[in-house]
């Protein structure tokens, strides 16, 4: 270890727990492209992992993680009801409760934050997002099922000493972003990240009398600590993280030290209060750099307090993650293992209205994972693991990721691996609370609220190849991935729109994606990006068979991105247009409503286009404006029973569309190098 670069990366391998194959090889893909792309997929790792770096990060307004996947094809962005503003994702058509979130490899986004959580993270923060298809790694857990999606974020060691980024828009929220770093000796360095936004303004754009966004703000503040020590081979990171939200939503006219909890206006606050530590420490053998270990821990302190007009939901979850991971390999570099322990405990404090539905839950769990790569064409992971949760029993989980270069510049991929998990009904559905639904549980002999555990096969296969297309990069890939649920915990909307009923799958679950992709250097600086997605999503319900609800079975993505030549001083125009087309989408059954409460069967198509312009006046200056749903496309009846908001077909969960029209934002980035 000659260099700290060369030390940095392999310490990567004892601190981080995801796949170590993927890990250096995608750190390879930033070395060798990172000036040219803002997402990468290389053809050497043996998962389907596309790498997205924080210049892509950067091509819209991004402010928080959940508005970070605008301009990538892999991951669908969704509203997730008409009240809240809060933007859902959904990876081979499964939302994100089946996506394994983490950030830096540890689970972030899960039980009581899979609602929000993904807001709870700022864009600026994030130095790069790995997104797996597929079911991911044994190391990482026994949960993934569609795919697992890691971030990254701005290391102490390699940040500027500066960074400002003030952003607003024309439906008045505001944000400030700022980042300070500091080399405290030539082995520690530190950063403190403070990040403020806040709605200020109401916005009524449809004139149903409620807000399309709510007005809020939150505080969001980090002090991240690494030590690095080339000599000694010892890295350690150090995160203390504090975060405050608060949302209020409803009627314009709602007034909550008035009006809270009673029927003169319909109304919601959303209180969030989170603390998060968590270190990192790892070891790599001075004498053997193939062979390292770490030791990861994370507890976190989750508090929700909310109410949806007259419905109250609070929960509170305290939780603690502990792993520890060995690598070293077989005879030699082809063949390469990662085995080791972890701990899960999660402490809920649930609530819903005068329900308790508190538990404790806890597993421990072995893993070992094999790496077999000739360095040529061929490579494979192969990992399983055993666990013990104390409600989902003693279970096995098996995991394969092959890859073959049948030809230059072409990959072959195959994926196939279990999932299994416990639903959290109520944190994973709180949209449904703003409105007049009955919540149901049918089944009562499951240990999670009545429930079975949740368990599914995912099974995938990708091929890509790169070309020239008259003189011009190029490449295609294409995906298939099936999702079988052996069970499910069903959220059943198609029986009635005035309950909401939970049961365990009684018949047949699953879901088939298919994506196309397309991308070409038109010119120098000027690339194109398309993607076509085929979704055939069913599952099996109490009253019959239904494509999955609020889930476009066709959908087309065009991203367009030009930059001029950088010149004198690293002056530069940045140019990006994205433009999504959604064919139509089931929608829950309210064949029963009053005729001007019904909606049809399916949805209408429609599509939406975002742009952005960026203008660099120096290697530490620009401004960027941009807008977002430019050709206004806005649901025609977002809100159901708008008019009697308290009467038995209020529904502000069944959004399919943008709810606010035309959005434009401007903001500027500032640094100190």
């Amino acid at each position: 270890m000659k260099t700290p670069l060369l030390f940095l990366t392999m310490l990567c391998a004892a601190v981080s727990f995801s796949q170590e194959t993927i890990k250096q090889d995608s750190l390879k893909t930033v070395t060798v492209e990172g000036s040219r792309k803002g997402i990468k997929k290389s053809l050497n790792v043996t998962a389907n992992t596309t790498l997205v770096t924080s210049k892509e990060l950067l091509k819209a307004a991004c402010c928080n993680l959940a508005e970070s996947f605008e301009t990538n094809p892999s991951i669908d962005v969704n509203f997730s009801d008409a009240l809240t503003g809060t933007k859902q994702i959904k990876m081979l058509g499964l939302t994100s409760p089946y996506i394994l979130i983490t950030e830096e490899n540890v689970p972030s986004v899960r039980g009581a934050s899979q609602a929000y959580g993904m807001s709870f993270t700022p864009g600026t923060w994030v130095e790069s997002i790995q997104i797996t298809k597929g079911a991911g790694s044994v190391v990482n857990g026994f949960e993934s099922i569609s795919g697992q999606i890691n971030t990254e974020l701005i290391k102490p060691i390699g940040d500027i000493p500066l960074f400002v980024n003030a952003y607003g828009d024309s439906g008045s929220r505001f944000e400030l972003n700022t980042h300070f770093n500091k080399k405290v000796s030539d082995k520690w360095a530190t950063s403190l990240f403070v990040h403020g936004n806040a709605r200020v303004a109401k916005n009524d754009m449809n004139d149903d009398g409620f807000m399309d966004n709510p007005l809020g703000k939150q505080l969001n503040v980090v002090n991240r600590w690494q030590y690095a020590n080339p000599e000694s081979g010892w890295v350690s990171f150090l995160n203390v993280r504090y975060m405050n939200d608060e949302k209020q939503t409803g009627q314009l006219d709602f007034d909550p030290d008035r009006d809270k909890l009673t029927t003169h206006f319909w109304g919601s606050e959303i209180n969030t209060e989170r603390l998060d530590f968590s270190s990192k420490v790892g070891y790599v053998f001075k004498d053997m750099p193939y062979q390292s270990i770490g030791f990861q821990n994370a507890f976190s302190n989750h508090n929700q307090q909310s109410y949806f007009g007259l419905n109250q939901y609070n929960i509170k979850q305290q939780s603690y993650y502990s792993n520890l991971i060995f690598n070293s390999i077989i005879s030699n570099t082809m063949h390469k293992f990662a085995t080791g322990l972890n701990f899960t405990y999660d402490k809920y404090a649930e609530f819903v209205n005068l329900a308790d539905v508190s538990r404790i839950d806890n597993s421990v769990g072995a893993f070992f994972e094999y790496t077999f790569d000739d360095n040529d064409k061929f490579s494979y992971i192969l990992g399983g693991r055993m666990d013990y949760h104390n409600r989902l029993g003693v279970f096995f989980t098996p995991r394969l990721h092959v890859k073959y270069n049948p030809w230059e510049k072409a990959v072959l991929r195959f994926s196939a691996g279990r999932g299994k998990r416990a639903a959290n009904i109520f944190a994973e559905n709180q949209n449904l609370f703003a409105s007049s639904r009955v919540f149901s549980v049918l089944d009562t002999n499951g240990k999670i609220y009545g429930l079975d555990a949740e368990i599914a096969w995912n099974y995938g296969l990708s091929f890509t190849q790169n070309f020239m297309f008259f003189g011009m990069k190029a490449d295609t890939t294409i995906d298939f991935y099936r999702t079988d649920f052996q069970n499910q915990a069903v959220v059943d909307v198609m029986n009635s729109p005035q309950q909401v009923l939970f049961y365990n799958l009684d018949g047949k679950s699953y879901a088939n994606s298919l994506q196309l992709d397309f991308n070409l250097e038109i010119i120098k600086h000027l690339n194109l990006r398309t993607a076509y997605k085929y979704y055939d999503i069913a599952t099996d319900y109490i009253s019959g068979s239904f494509q999955r609800p609020l889930q476009a079975k066709h959908r087309f993505f065009g991203n367009v991105e030009y930059a001029t030549h950088i010149v004198e001083k690293g002056k530069q125009w940045k140019f990006d247009f994205t433009w999504n087309w959604l064919g139509k989408q089931q929608l829950p059954n309210t064949a029963t409503n009053p005729h001007h409460d019904r909606l049809p069967n399916f949805s209408p198509s429609f599509s939406t286009m975002n742009a952005q312009i960026t203008r660099t006046f120096s290697s530490t200056f620009e401004i960027y404006v941009g807008g977002e749903n430019i050709g206004n496309y806005t649901q025609h009846k977002a809100v159901l029973g708008a008019e009697n908001p308290f009467g038995p077909t209020f529904d502000t969960s069944i959004v399919y569309a943008p709810v606010f029209g035309q959005m434009y934002y401007a903001g500027l980035r500032f640094k100190i190098k």
